[in-house]
């Protein structure tokens, strides 16, 4: 593993760590103020009370707080699932095909290594589940291929005891494929959350020549992509991208302009 992957590793192990101790913070005042309210609850009704509007804008922050908690868990879970030692030739494709319930074992002996690499991980999956409804970047390509695919997907369930989500490509499927929406079972390390569109507190500030993975510009399918922007003023400001093998008729590479909300990390060993 690079330096630049285990200083990856511990920033956003530091990042879960500040977002938790906020939260924290948070809590502590909504229990302060529910206390105040529930011995004193007449004082809503005097003229110039605030209490209920404090109350709402705390929630309001808590839920922006776990909301970024579930993005940073997932792709901290990514990354340290590169860091759990392959099994053996073979034994993934045997597992699929005949060994059923033997990969629900595996799989939550799984989970117990990565509590031990970070036990506050553990605290952290069942936050994936609030992803139910939202649209996220998924790898839809087995390891046994070459290159990975990435393309936009509606989260329709997420299994905590697996955790294995279940996604929908909401795009008609080629003729060959049937021409229906196709439908994938997903383990949680193949699934990258976007940022929320109506949120800049979840979007991330690439600076320029950062790789980065981004919905190519009227697709939903993913490419490996470099940050060109001089300058961004807003987190919410649009990203100009220049994406791999994107060559023009003169050989030049066209800038694109992308959403900050199509916009993730580039995944370690990305393969396009």
């Amino acid at each position: 593993m690079s330096t630049s992957e285990i200083a990856s590793i511990l920033d956003n192990s530091k990042e879960l760590d500040r977002l938790r101790k906020e939260q924290e913070d948070v809590l502590t005042d909504i229990n302060k103020l529910h206390k105040k309210l529930q011995t004193n609850p007449e004082v809503v009704e005097k003229p110039g009370d605030m209490s209920l509007s404090k109350l709402k804008n705390l929630y309001i922050q808590a839920k922006d707080l776990a909301e970024t908690e579930v993005r940073v868990s997932n792709i901290l879970l990514s990354q340290l699932e590169a860091l759990l030692p392959p099994g053996p030739p073979g034994q993934q494709r045997r597992r699929v095909v005949a060994e059923g319930n033997e990969q629900k074992k595996k799989q939550k002996k799984n989970d117990s290594d990565i509590s031990r690499v970070s036990p506050s991980m553990r605290n952290q999956l069942d936050n994936l589940a609030s992803l139910k409804g939202e649209q996220v970047a998924a790898r839809v390509t087995t390891e046994d291929i070459e290159k990975d695919e990435y393309i936009v997907v509606k989260v329709m369930h997420y299994d905590r005891e697996t955790r294995e989500f279940e996604v929908l490509d909401e795009e008609p499927g080629d003729d060959d494929e049937g021409g229906g929406q196709r439908k994938f079972k997903l383990h949680a390390s193949n699934v990258i959350p976007f940022p929320k569109r109506n949120d800049p507190s979840t979007a991330l500030d690439f600076l320029p020549g950062r790789a980065v993975l981004a919905v190519y510009p009227g697709t939903t399918a993913l490419y490996k992509a470099t940050v060109v922007n001089p300058h961004r003023k807003r987190k919410t400001d649009d990203y100009l991208l220049e994406f791999d093998d994107d060559e023009g008729e003169d050989g030049s590479m066209p800038r694109r302009t992308v959403p900050f909300h199509n916009v993730v990390a580039l995944p370690d060993g990305h393969r396009q």
